[in-house]
């Protein structure tokens, strides 16, 4: 047994009572020797040289029932490329019965770099026998709410159940069997090389044959707009298609109802996730989409979370531009009233400009004050947002259970 020095105490490192965890050169891997909870550890390993080598563990602290009392254990965090990979795949799904048998038989039972792959389908409320036959067609888990709640609700949960059965990577798709499964080897690549932590399929909607010329046109300038706000280059914004690392599904908040596309590209960009586009396949159009009834409402809706999102983090910015083009115009119409009162005989036809201006100038100022207020608000939703991520770092380390919603066991996969 060793013993190395982490915040001023010894703590006991050993691997040879657990065969996965023992020495392995460069790459030692701690066993159940350090006692603690919650923690997580960069640590420079020594390697047989005596030299520090380059590789750092990410040590995740995680906790191992028994009957008699708790072991705690570090074990090596994935989001380094470790061994044991889960990819876990999950599929939010509303009255998908006939579409869904195509979408589980399309998804890949291995990957290179992957040791582990379930499948999760999120029934939201389904009025059909889709719970049902996501179990006969070889779902490992269902999670089924009894009443439709909504996709971003669907998705929210199902990536907290995902990151509490320790899934390393977490691929979204659509249970319409709109995206190609064997492309998920594409998605999760970046992430296994470490280059990227969250990867967004590229569907390319521009190409698209079922896509009508303004939906394409609305497609393409929707994604430059979004990829501005979020400072990233996301060719295809509403894809659906998508791979999260560990890592970032911890700190993306899902809050939209409606669709969580937009508000994850914005959330990422703004908090510094590295996110890669990939090109994806898509298949033959099964049905056509049930998420909006109409072009104008998908648009109001997404331009609604486009604004909120982006207030969330910028409320400074947006309130500040406004309130300064509205106090500019209020000034402008009190110059107009100063010249009149002092170069001409009228001035007492201007009074009403006057009182516009004051308006305008006090709104202006007013909109300065709630930006300040509103930048002193981001500050303590970071706070949270922070402790929400670690919440869910410990929740998903300790070993979790179904949470929201009522899980089915599904059958085995082979």
């Amino acid at each position: 047994m060793n013993l190395f020095s982490f915040c001023g105490r010894e703590w006991p490192v050993w691997g040879g009572d657990r065969p996965e965890l023992a020495s392995t050169g460069p790459q030692n891997v701690f066993g159940s020797g350090l006692v603690a909870k919650g923690l997580q550890i960069s640590v420079m390993i020594e390697n047989s040289a005596g030299r520090a080598g380059d590789n750092r563990l990410e040590i995740g602290v995680r906790r191992a029932r028994s009957r008699e009392n708790h072991v705690f254990f570090a074990q090596a965090r994935p989001g380094q490329r470790g061994p044991n990979v889960k990819l876990m795949i999950q599929i939010p799904c509303l009255d998908e019965e006939s579409t869904l048998p195509a979408t589980l038989g399309d998804l890949p039972r291995q990957l290179e770099g992957i040791d582990c792959i379930e499948v999760l389908v999120i029934d939201d409320g389904s009025r059909d026998r889709t719970s049902e036959v996501a179990r006969e067609h070889g779902a490992d888990h269902v999670l089924r709410f009894a009443a439709n709640r909504g996709l971003g609700n669907a998705f929210a949960a199902g990536m907290d159940f995902c990151l509490r059965e320790g899934a390393d990577i977490i691929v979204n798709t659509d249970g319409d069997n709109q995206y190609c499964g064997a492309d998920i080897a594409e998605l999760v690549r970046p992430i296994l090389e470490g280059r990227a932590e969250l990867v967004i399929g590229d569907r390319r909607p521009g190409e698209i044959e079922h896509f009508s010329a303004t939906k394409k046109r609305l497609q393409i300038l929707g994604s430059r707009t979004v990829s501005r706000l979020a400072n990233l280059t996301v060719p295809d914004v509403a894809s659906g298609f998508k791979a999260y690392s560990r890592e970032a599904a911890s700190r993306i908040n899902t809050f939209a109802e409606f669709d969580h596309t937009v508000d994850h590209v914005i959330q990422a960009g703004r908090q510094r996730i590295p996110t890669l586009s990939v090109p994806i396949r898509t298949n033959d159009q099964l049905r056509p989409s049930r998420l909006f009834s109409s072009v104008g409402e998908f648009i109001s809706r997404s331009l609604g979370v486009m604004v909120r999102v982006y207030s969330s983090y910028g409320a400074m910015k947006v309130f500040a531009a406004v309130g300064s083009v509205v106090m500019t115009a209020g000034v402008l119409l009190g110059l107009r009233f100063v010249y009149f009162f002092f170069f001409t005989d009228h001035h007492s036809l201007h009074v009403q400009s006057l009182i516009l201006a004051a308006i305008l100038m006090l709104a202006g100022f007013q909109m300065l004050l709630t930006g300040i207020v509103a930048d002193l608000i981001n500050g303590s939703r970071s706070l949270l947002e922070d402790v929400s991520y670690r919440l869910r770092r410990l929740e998903g380390d300790a070993l979790g259970g179904a949470g929201d919603g009522q899980e089915e066991a599904g059958s085995p996969r082979s």
